[in-house]
């Protein structure tokens, strides 16, 4: 038996970048074998096992062959005459088909540090359409190495993938795990860019897809097309090292231009509330966590709101914390804020303008945040006063702390 670390530890480390977990494969051993050797077995469709010292994966070297639609209709093969070079040649990318020995030798028949060193992806062989998983994967890999570019005749396959439906096989849980560690990419732009030029976006995300070629006012957005605002919006998000959930909420914030009847645009009045419906839409369509959809419907609702409210005096701006949740959740609210920020500086020419709002909101906040809200329920109930009365002496106390922070 010969055991191998494969995949994308061995892409990192020829790229120079912070090892990803160790992927292994065993080559001339059979699951008794390892059974033997204390490893514990975890694989379901393929032999994989869990090494009893180390905790890695480890997998017996494998072939496999299509036997029906979508990522599950596989059969596998794995027993010990499987050669190394033809487990590699299995996978999606020659950058992820170098394997390494315990001796440091690489192994890499698909010539994956070629396209490496000339920063390429590109697919090992024909069997790369019959998975359409690899479709996102490769999309997902374009947004993390944003100096690689696409083989033509592999941006070709994916093309076809999509011509002939293996896309739509693709369940909703799978498209969410490829799509959200593809947003924290380093230019989360160069996924959905690649997915448009496939056309997979428009039967994975249509909403998203709509985008492009919806005018904006050019006072505002010198970029003009919706999309290429979109593109502009996450990669500053990515530039700010914002969390998912803002990543998702700035994919979401402007959905609803695309519902906009062409005889108004490039105005979009009442933008946010589509938005915020397309958003619910598309977050239950793919299964998204409650944190990233919960944060999507207010960033969507309220961004016009945020970037105006240096205009808005205390009682506009009470109002819109308690539509943001703020005074209960601040710390959430400060993820709006990021958002909205990344709306407003995903402009060309805009991306090193201060944004205002990310400055002044958190202070104001603090404000109606420091009223004693307990005395003045107190004080309201020895004064007679009830249920709705208690909360409106809540609120004109916050809104007097509000005028006075304003004041200052």
């Amino acid at each position: 038996m010969q055991l191998y670390v494969v995949g994308g530890a061995v892409r990192d480390a020829l790229l120079g970048q912070p090892a990803s977990d160790r992927d292994w494969v065993a080559v001339g051993a059979t699951p008794e074998e390892l059974l033997a050797q204390g490893y514990r077995p975890v694989g379901k469709d393929f032999p994989v096992f869990i090494h009893p010292q180390t905790g890695e994966e480890v997998a017996l070297a494998r072939t496999e062959r299509k036997s029906g639609r979508g990522y599950h209709g596989f059969a596998f093969h794995a027993a010990p005459d499987v050669t190394l070079e033809q487990d590699l040649g299995r996978r999606d990318l020659t950058i992820n088909a170098i394997a390494q020995a315990a001796d440091g030798t690489l192994v890499d028949p698909y010539g994956g540090r070629r396209d490496i060193e000339q920063r390429l992806l590109r697919h090992v062989g024909p069997a790369f359409v019959e998975d359409p998983v690899r479709l996102l994967r490769v999309a997902r890999l374009a947004a993390r190495l944003p100096d690689f570019t696409l083989a033509p005749e592999t941006q070709a396959l994916l093309r076809r993938m999509v011509d002939e439906g293996e896309v739509d096989a693709l369940v909703p849980e799978r498209v969410w795990q490829e799509l959200s560690r593809g947003l924290m990419g380093e230019r989360p732009s160069r996924m959905f860019e690649l997915l448009r030029g496939c056309g997979a976006l428009a039967r994975l995300l249509p909403e998203v897809d709509a985008l492009w070629g919806v005018p904006q006012p050019p006072e505002h957005h010198p970029e003009v097309d919706t999309g290429v605002h979109l593109m502009l919006v996450l990669d500053m998000a990515a530039a700010l090292q914002a969390p998912l959930a803002v990543r998702w909420a700035c994919l979401c914030h402007d959905l609803g231009k695309a519902k906009t009847p062409p005889g108004q645009w490039p105005r979009h009045l009442g933008h946010e509330a589509a938005s915020a419906r397309l958003a619910r839409v598309l977050a239950e369509r793919l299964r998204v966590p409650t944190d990233c959809r919960e944060l999507a419907d207010v960033v969507a609702r309220e961004h016009g709101h945020v970037h105006g409210s240096g205009a808005l005096g205390a009682a506009a701006l009470l109002r819109l914390f308690e539509r943001c949740d703020a005074l209960r959740r601040p710390a959430r609210f400060a993820e709006v804020l990021q958002a909205c920020e990344c709306d407003a500086r995903g402009r060309t020419g805009r991306q090193s303008q201060p944004y205002a709002p990310a400055q002044r909101l958190p202070g104001l906040l603090r404000a109606a945040l420091g009223v004693d809200t307990a005395a003045i329920a107190a004080q309201a109930t020895q004064g007679g006063l009830r249920g709705p009365e208690i909360g409106a002496a809540i609120q004109a106390a916050r809104a007097r702390a509000l005028d006075q922070a304003l004041a200052t």
